[in-house]
C-alpha cells in the first residue's frame, strides 16, 4: 500500500554534464503531473511523464529538473553572419552620426541577440535523455519509497481500526438479540396496565411482534457490514493501487451504519452507531492519503 505524499531526490554528473530531479506529491483524485524543465530540455516533458506513469497511479505530483552542460560533447556552434553584419553597419552609422569612435570587435558583436547560438547534435539528445531517464528513476525509487514506508503505517492503523469496528458489530448483534423479545414484553404489560385485565389478544400480540421485528431488525445490515470489512482487509493486503474501492468501500460501510441508527430504538446500539460512524470519518480520512 502507497501514500499519495512523498518526495524523491536524484543527483547524476557525467561527462561535464550535471542532472538534478525532485519529485513531490500530494493527494488527488487522479494522476495529475505537472513537469518543471529547462527550456533546453523541453522536448522531454513528455517521455517524462510517461516515465512517472509507468510507476505511478494517483496523486499531484511535482517533477523538477535542473540541467547544466559544461561539455563540448556534441554541441555545435553557430552564428548568424547576415544578423551580424545587419549589426554592424547599424551600430557604425550609430557611431558616425553621432562623432563617436565605433571600435567594433567581433566580440562584442558575438554578444547581441541571436548572433551566437548553441545547438545540440541529434544524437547528443538521445544521450541527454538517457542520462535524464537514470536520474529520474533513481528520484523515482526514492520517491516511492517513501510513500511505501508512509503507506505501510496507514495500513497499520486502518487495520487497528477495522478491529475496533469487528468489536462494535459484535457487541451490536449481541444487544439486538433479544430487542423484540424485549418490545413483547413491555408492550404486553403497557396493555395490562392500559386495559386494566390480565386477558390479552395473542392473535394481535403475535401481529405487533411480527410487523416489530422487521421494522428494528438489524441482521441484514450487520451481515453487509461485516462483509464490507473482510473485503476492505482483503483489499489491504492487495499489491495495487486500491484508494477508490476503499473510498466506495467506506460509503458502502457507512450507508449500513446509518440504516442500524434509523431502525435501533435502543440506548446501548445507539452509543455504538455513534462510535462506528466515529471510526468510519477516521477511516475516511487516512484513505484519501492511499494511492
Amino acid at each position: 500500500m502507497n501514500s499519495m505524499t512523498g518526495f524523491g531526490r536524484a543527483k547524476l554528473e557525467n561527462g561535464g554534464r550535471e542532472y538534478l530531479v525532485e519529485i513531490r506529491s500530494v493527494n488527488h483524485k487522479y494522476a495529475d503531473i505537472t513537469v518543471r524543465l529547462p527550456r533546453n530540455l523541453l522536448y522531454l516533458e513528455d517521455k517524462i511523464r510517461k516515465a512517472v506513469l509507468n510507476r505511478v497511479a494517483r496523486g499531484k505530483i511535482e517533477i523538477f529538473i535542473n540541467y547544466a552542460n559544461y561539455s563540448i560533447e556534441g554541441k555545435n556552434i553557430m552564428i548568424n553572419k547576415e544578423l551580424a553584419k545587419l549589426y554592424i553597419k547599424e551600430l557604425t552609422e550609430l557611431a558616425e552620426e553621432n562623432n563617436m569612435p565605433s571600435g567594433l570587435r567581433a566580440v562584442e558583436i558575438s554578444k547581441m541577440p541571436d548572433v551566437l547560438n548553441v545547438s545540440l547534435q541529434e544524437e547528443s539528445l538521445e544521450m541527454i535523455w538517457q542520462e535524464v531517464s537514470k536520474c529520474l528513476e533513481s528520484a523515482l525509487d526514492n520517491f516511492i519509497e517513501m510513500r511505501i514506508a508512509e503507506g505501510t503505517q496507514i495500513k497499520k492503523d486502518l487495520e487497528k481500526r477495522l478491529q475496533n469496528i469487528d468489536e462494535n458489530v459484535d457487541k451490536i448483534f449481541d444487544f439486538s438479540t433479544g430487542l423484540v423479545e424485549e418490545y413483547i414484553v413491555k408492550l404486553e404489560e403497557r396493555i395490562k396496565e392500559i386495559l386494566k385485565t390480565d386477558v390479552v389478544d395473542k392473535a394481535r400480540l403475535a401481529q405487533e411482534m411480527v410487523i416489530y421485528s422487521d421494522k428494528c431488525s438489524v441482521e441484514e445490515e450487520l451481515t453487509r457490514l461485516k462483509s464490507h470489512t473482510t473485503q476492505f482487509k482483503k483489499l489491504l493486503q492487495e499489491q495495487k493501487p486500491c484508494g477508490k474501492k476503499l473510498d466506495f468501500l467506506v460509503q458502502e460501510m457507512n450507508r449500513e451504519v446509518n440504516t442500524i441508527g434509523s431502525k435501533s430504538g435502543k440506548l446501548e446500539i445507539t452509543n455504538l452507531v455513534i462510535e462506528l460512524k466515529t471510526q468510519l470519518e477516521d477511516i475516511r480520512e487516512q484513505i484519501q492519503n492511499i494511492e
